[in-house]
C-alpha cells in the first residue's frame, strides 16, 4: 500500500461512524480506499450507507485535512498499522471485526509472535485479595515470557501493567480513547513507562478522542483478540471484564477465572465464568498448561535472559524466529533473514553477548538454553 493510499485509511478512521464492517463494504464496493473516500454522495447512498451518515461523511471530508492529521501523528511519534501491513498482529487479524487501523505509541515489536500474549483484566474497584492475586499471576506470567495485555483502567488493569513493568516484562495497553489521551490521568507515569521501554499503548480510535463508556466494549474485543487467552482475576457480575471474556469465547480464545471468597461481591464475575466453563486458575501452571506454553518457542529463553535484554531489535526478533525450531549455519541465516552478511555478523555477536544465541562448530548458531 502506498503512503498516499494509507492516508485515506486514516481519514475513515478519524470519521466517527465507519467501523470495520462498513469500511470493508466500502472498500470492496469501490475497489480501493481512495476511491471510497472520493465517492459521490449518490454512490455512497446507493450502497446503503444511509442518507444521514452519508451527509455527515461528506461534510467531514470537506472540512478534514488529511495532511494536517498525518503531521500531527508524526509530531507525536504515533505509528499507524493497517490490516494490510505485515506488522499488524496476526492473532487480531483473525477476528471477524478486526480494527482496520491501529494507532500505536511505543515499540511495534511487541506484536511479534516471538512472545505469546495473555490478557489480564478485572474490576476497577480492586480489593486487597484481587491486588495480591493479580500481582502474583502477572509476575509469574512475565517470568514465563508472556506479554501482558490489558486496558490501563483503574484497578486490575493498572495492577497488571504495573506488575509487568516492575518485572521488566512487556505489556500492551489497549485504550478506549485516542493514544494521545492519557486516561486515567493517575496513570501518566505508567503510560510513559510502557511507551518508552516496556511495550506499546494502542487504540483504534483517532487522535483526540476522549474516553466514553460506550467505547469500552469495542476496546475489549481488541484486548481479547490480541491474546491467546483472557484471565479474569476479580470482578462483579456486571463487570466489563465479563464482556472481554465473552469476546474471548466468541473469538475462540481461552477464558480463565480466579475463584474468590463467596462473601465478596467482586468474586461473582469469576464465579459466573467458572459456571460457564472457564478454566479455574489457582496458579500460573494452570494457564501455561492449558495454552501449552511449554512447547512454544518462548520456552527457549530463560527468565534471566529476557529481563537482561528488556527489548529485542527487529533483526534480533527475526533471527530468533528463524532459529526457534533448528540450529542453522551463518549462510542459511543470511538467506532466510535477508540481513546482509556484514550486518548479520555484528548482530549475532551482540546476541551472543546478550546470551540469546550460541555459536557452535563450523559457523552454526542456535538459541542459547
Amino acid at each position: 500500500m502506498t503512503s498516499d493510499e494509507k492516508k485515506y485509511w486514516l481519514g475513515f478512521s478519524a470519521f466517527p461512524g465507519i467501523g470495520p464492517l462498513r469500511f470493508k463494504l466500502l472498500r470492496e464496493y469501490f475497489g480501493s480506499v481512495k476511491k471510497a473516500w472520493e465517492a459521490s454522495e449518490g454512490d455512497l447512498i446507493k450502497i446503503k450507507l444511509g442518507e444521514k451518515l452519508t451527509a455527515k461523511f461528506c461534510h467531514f471530508r470537506r472540512t478534514f485535512s488529511l495532511e494536517k492529521y498525518v503531521e500531527d501523528l508524526d509530531k507525536k511519534s504515533i505509528q499507524v498499522i493497517t490490516l494490510e501491513d505485515k506488522d499488524y498482529p496476526s492473532l487480531l487479524a483473525e477476528i471477524p471485526d478486526a480494527p482496520f487501523l491501529l494507532y500505536v505509541r511505543g515499540d511495534m515489536t511487541v506484536f511479534n509472535e516471538v512472545q505469546p500474549r495473555i490478557a489480564v483484566v478485572g474490576t476497577r474497584k480492586i480489593t486487597n485479595y484481587g491486588r495480591e492475586v493479580t500481582r502474583r499471576l502477572v509476575e509469574e506470567l512475565v517470568d514465563a515470557g508472556l506479554v501482558i495485555v490489558s486496558g490501563m483502567a483503574y484497578g486490575v488493569d493498572t495492577v497488571a501493567h504495573e506488575t509487568a513493568v516492575a518485572g521488566r516484562g512487556r505489556t500492551i495497553a489497549v485504550l478506549g480513547c485516542g493514544v494521545d489521551i492519557i486516561y486515567p490521568r493517575s496513570n501518566t507515569t505508567l503510560y510513559w513507562q510502557i511507551i518508552k521501554r516496556y511495550g506499546a499503548v494502542i487504540s483504534e480510535f483517532p487522535l483526540g478522542m476522549i474516553t466514553d463508556k460506550g467505547l469500552f466494549p469495542a476496546r475489549n474485543r481488541i484486548i481479547s483478540g490480541l491474546s491467546l487467552g483472557v484471565v479474569v482475576t476479580e470482578g462483579a457480575e456486571d463487570s466489563g471484564a465479563l464482556i472481554t471474556a465473552r469476546y474471548a469465547a466468541q473469538q475462540g480464545r481461552e477464558v480463565f477465572a480466579v475463584p474468590g471468597p463467596i462473601t465478596s461481591e467482586y468474586s461473582k464475575g469469576p464465579t459466573i465464568l467458572l459456571k460457564q466453563g472457564a478454566k479455574l486458575v489457582s496458579e500460573v501452571k494452570d494457564i501455561l498448561e492449558e495454552l501449552n506454553i511449554k512447547n512454544m518457542q518462548i520456552s527457549k529463553y530463560t527468565n534471566k535472559q529476557m529481563k537482561s535484554v528488556g527489548e529485542f531489535t527487529k533483526e534480533e526478533i527475526k533471527i530468533l524466529e528463524i532459529l526457534k525450531n533448528e540450529n542453522l549455519h551463518f549462510d542459511e541465516i543470511v538467506k532466510k533473514s535477508k540481513i546482509p552478511a556484514a550486518k548479520l555478523g555484528s548482530v549475532l555477536t551482540m546476541m551472543e553477548m546478550k546470551n540469546l544465541v550460541i555459536k557452535m562448530e563450523q559457523g552454526v548458531y542456535g538459541i542459547k538454553n
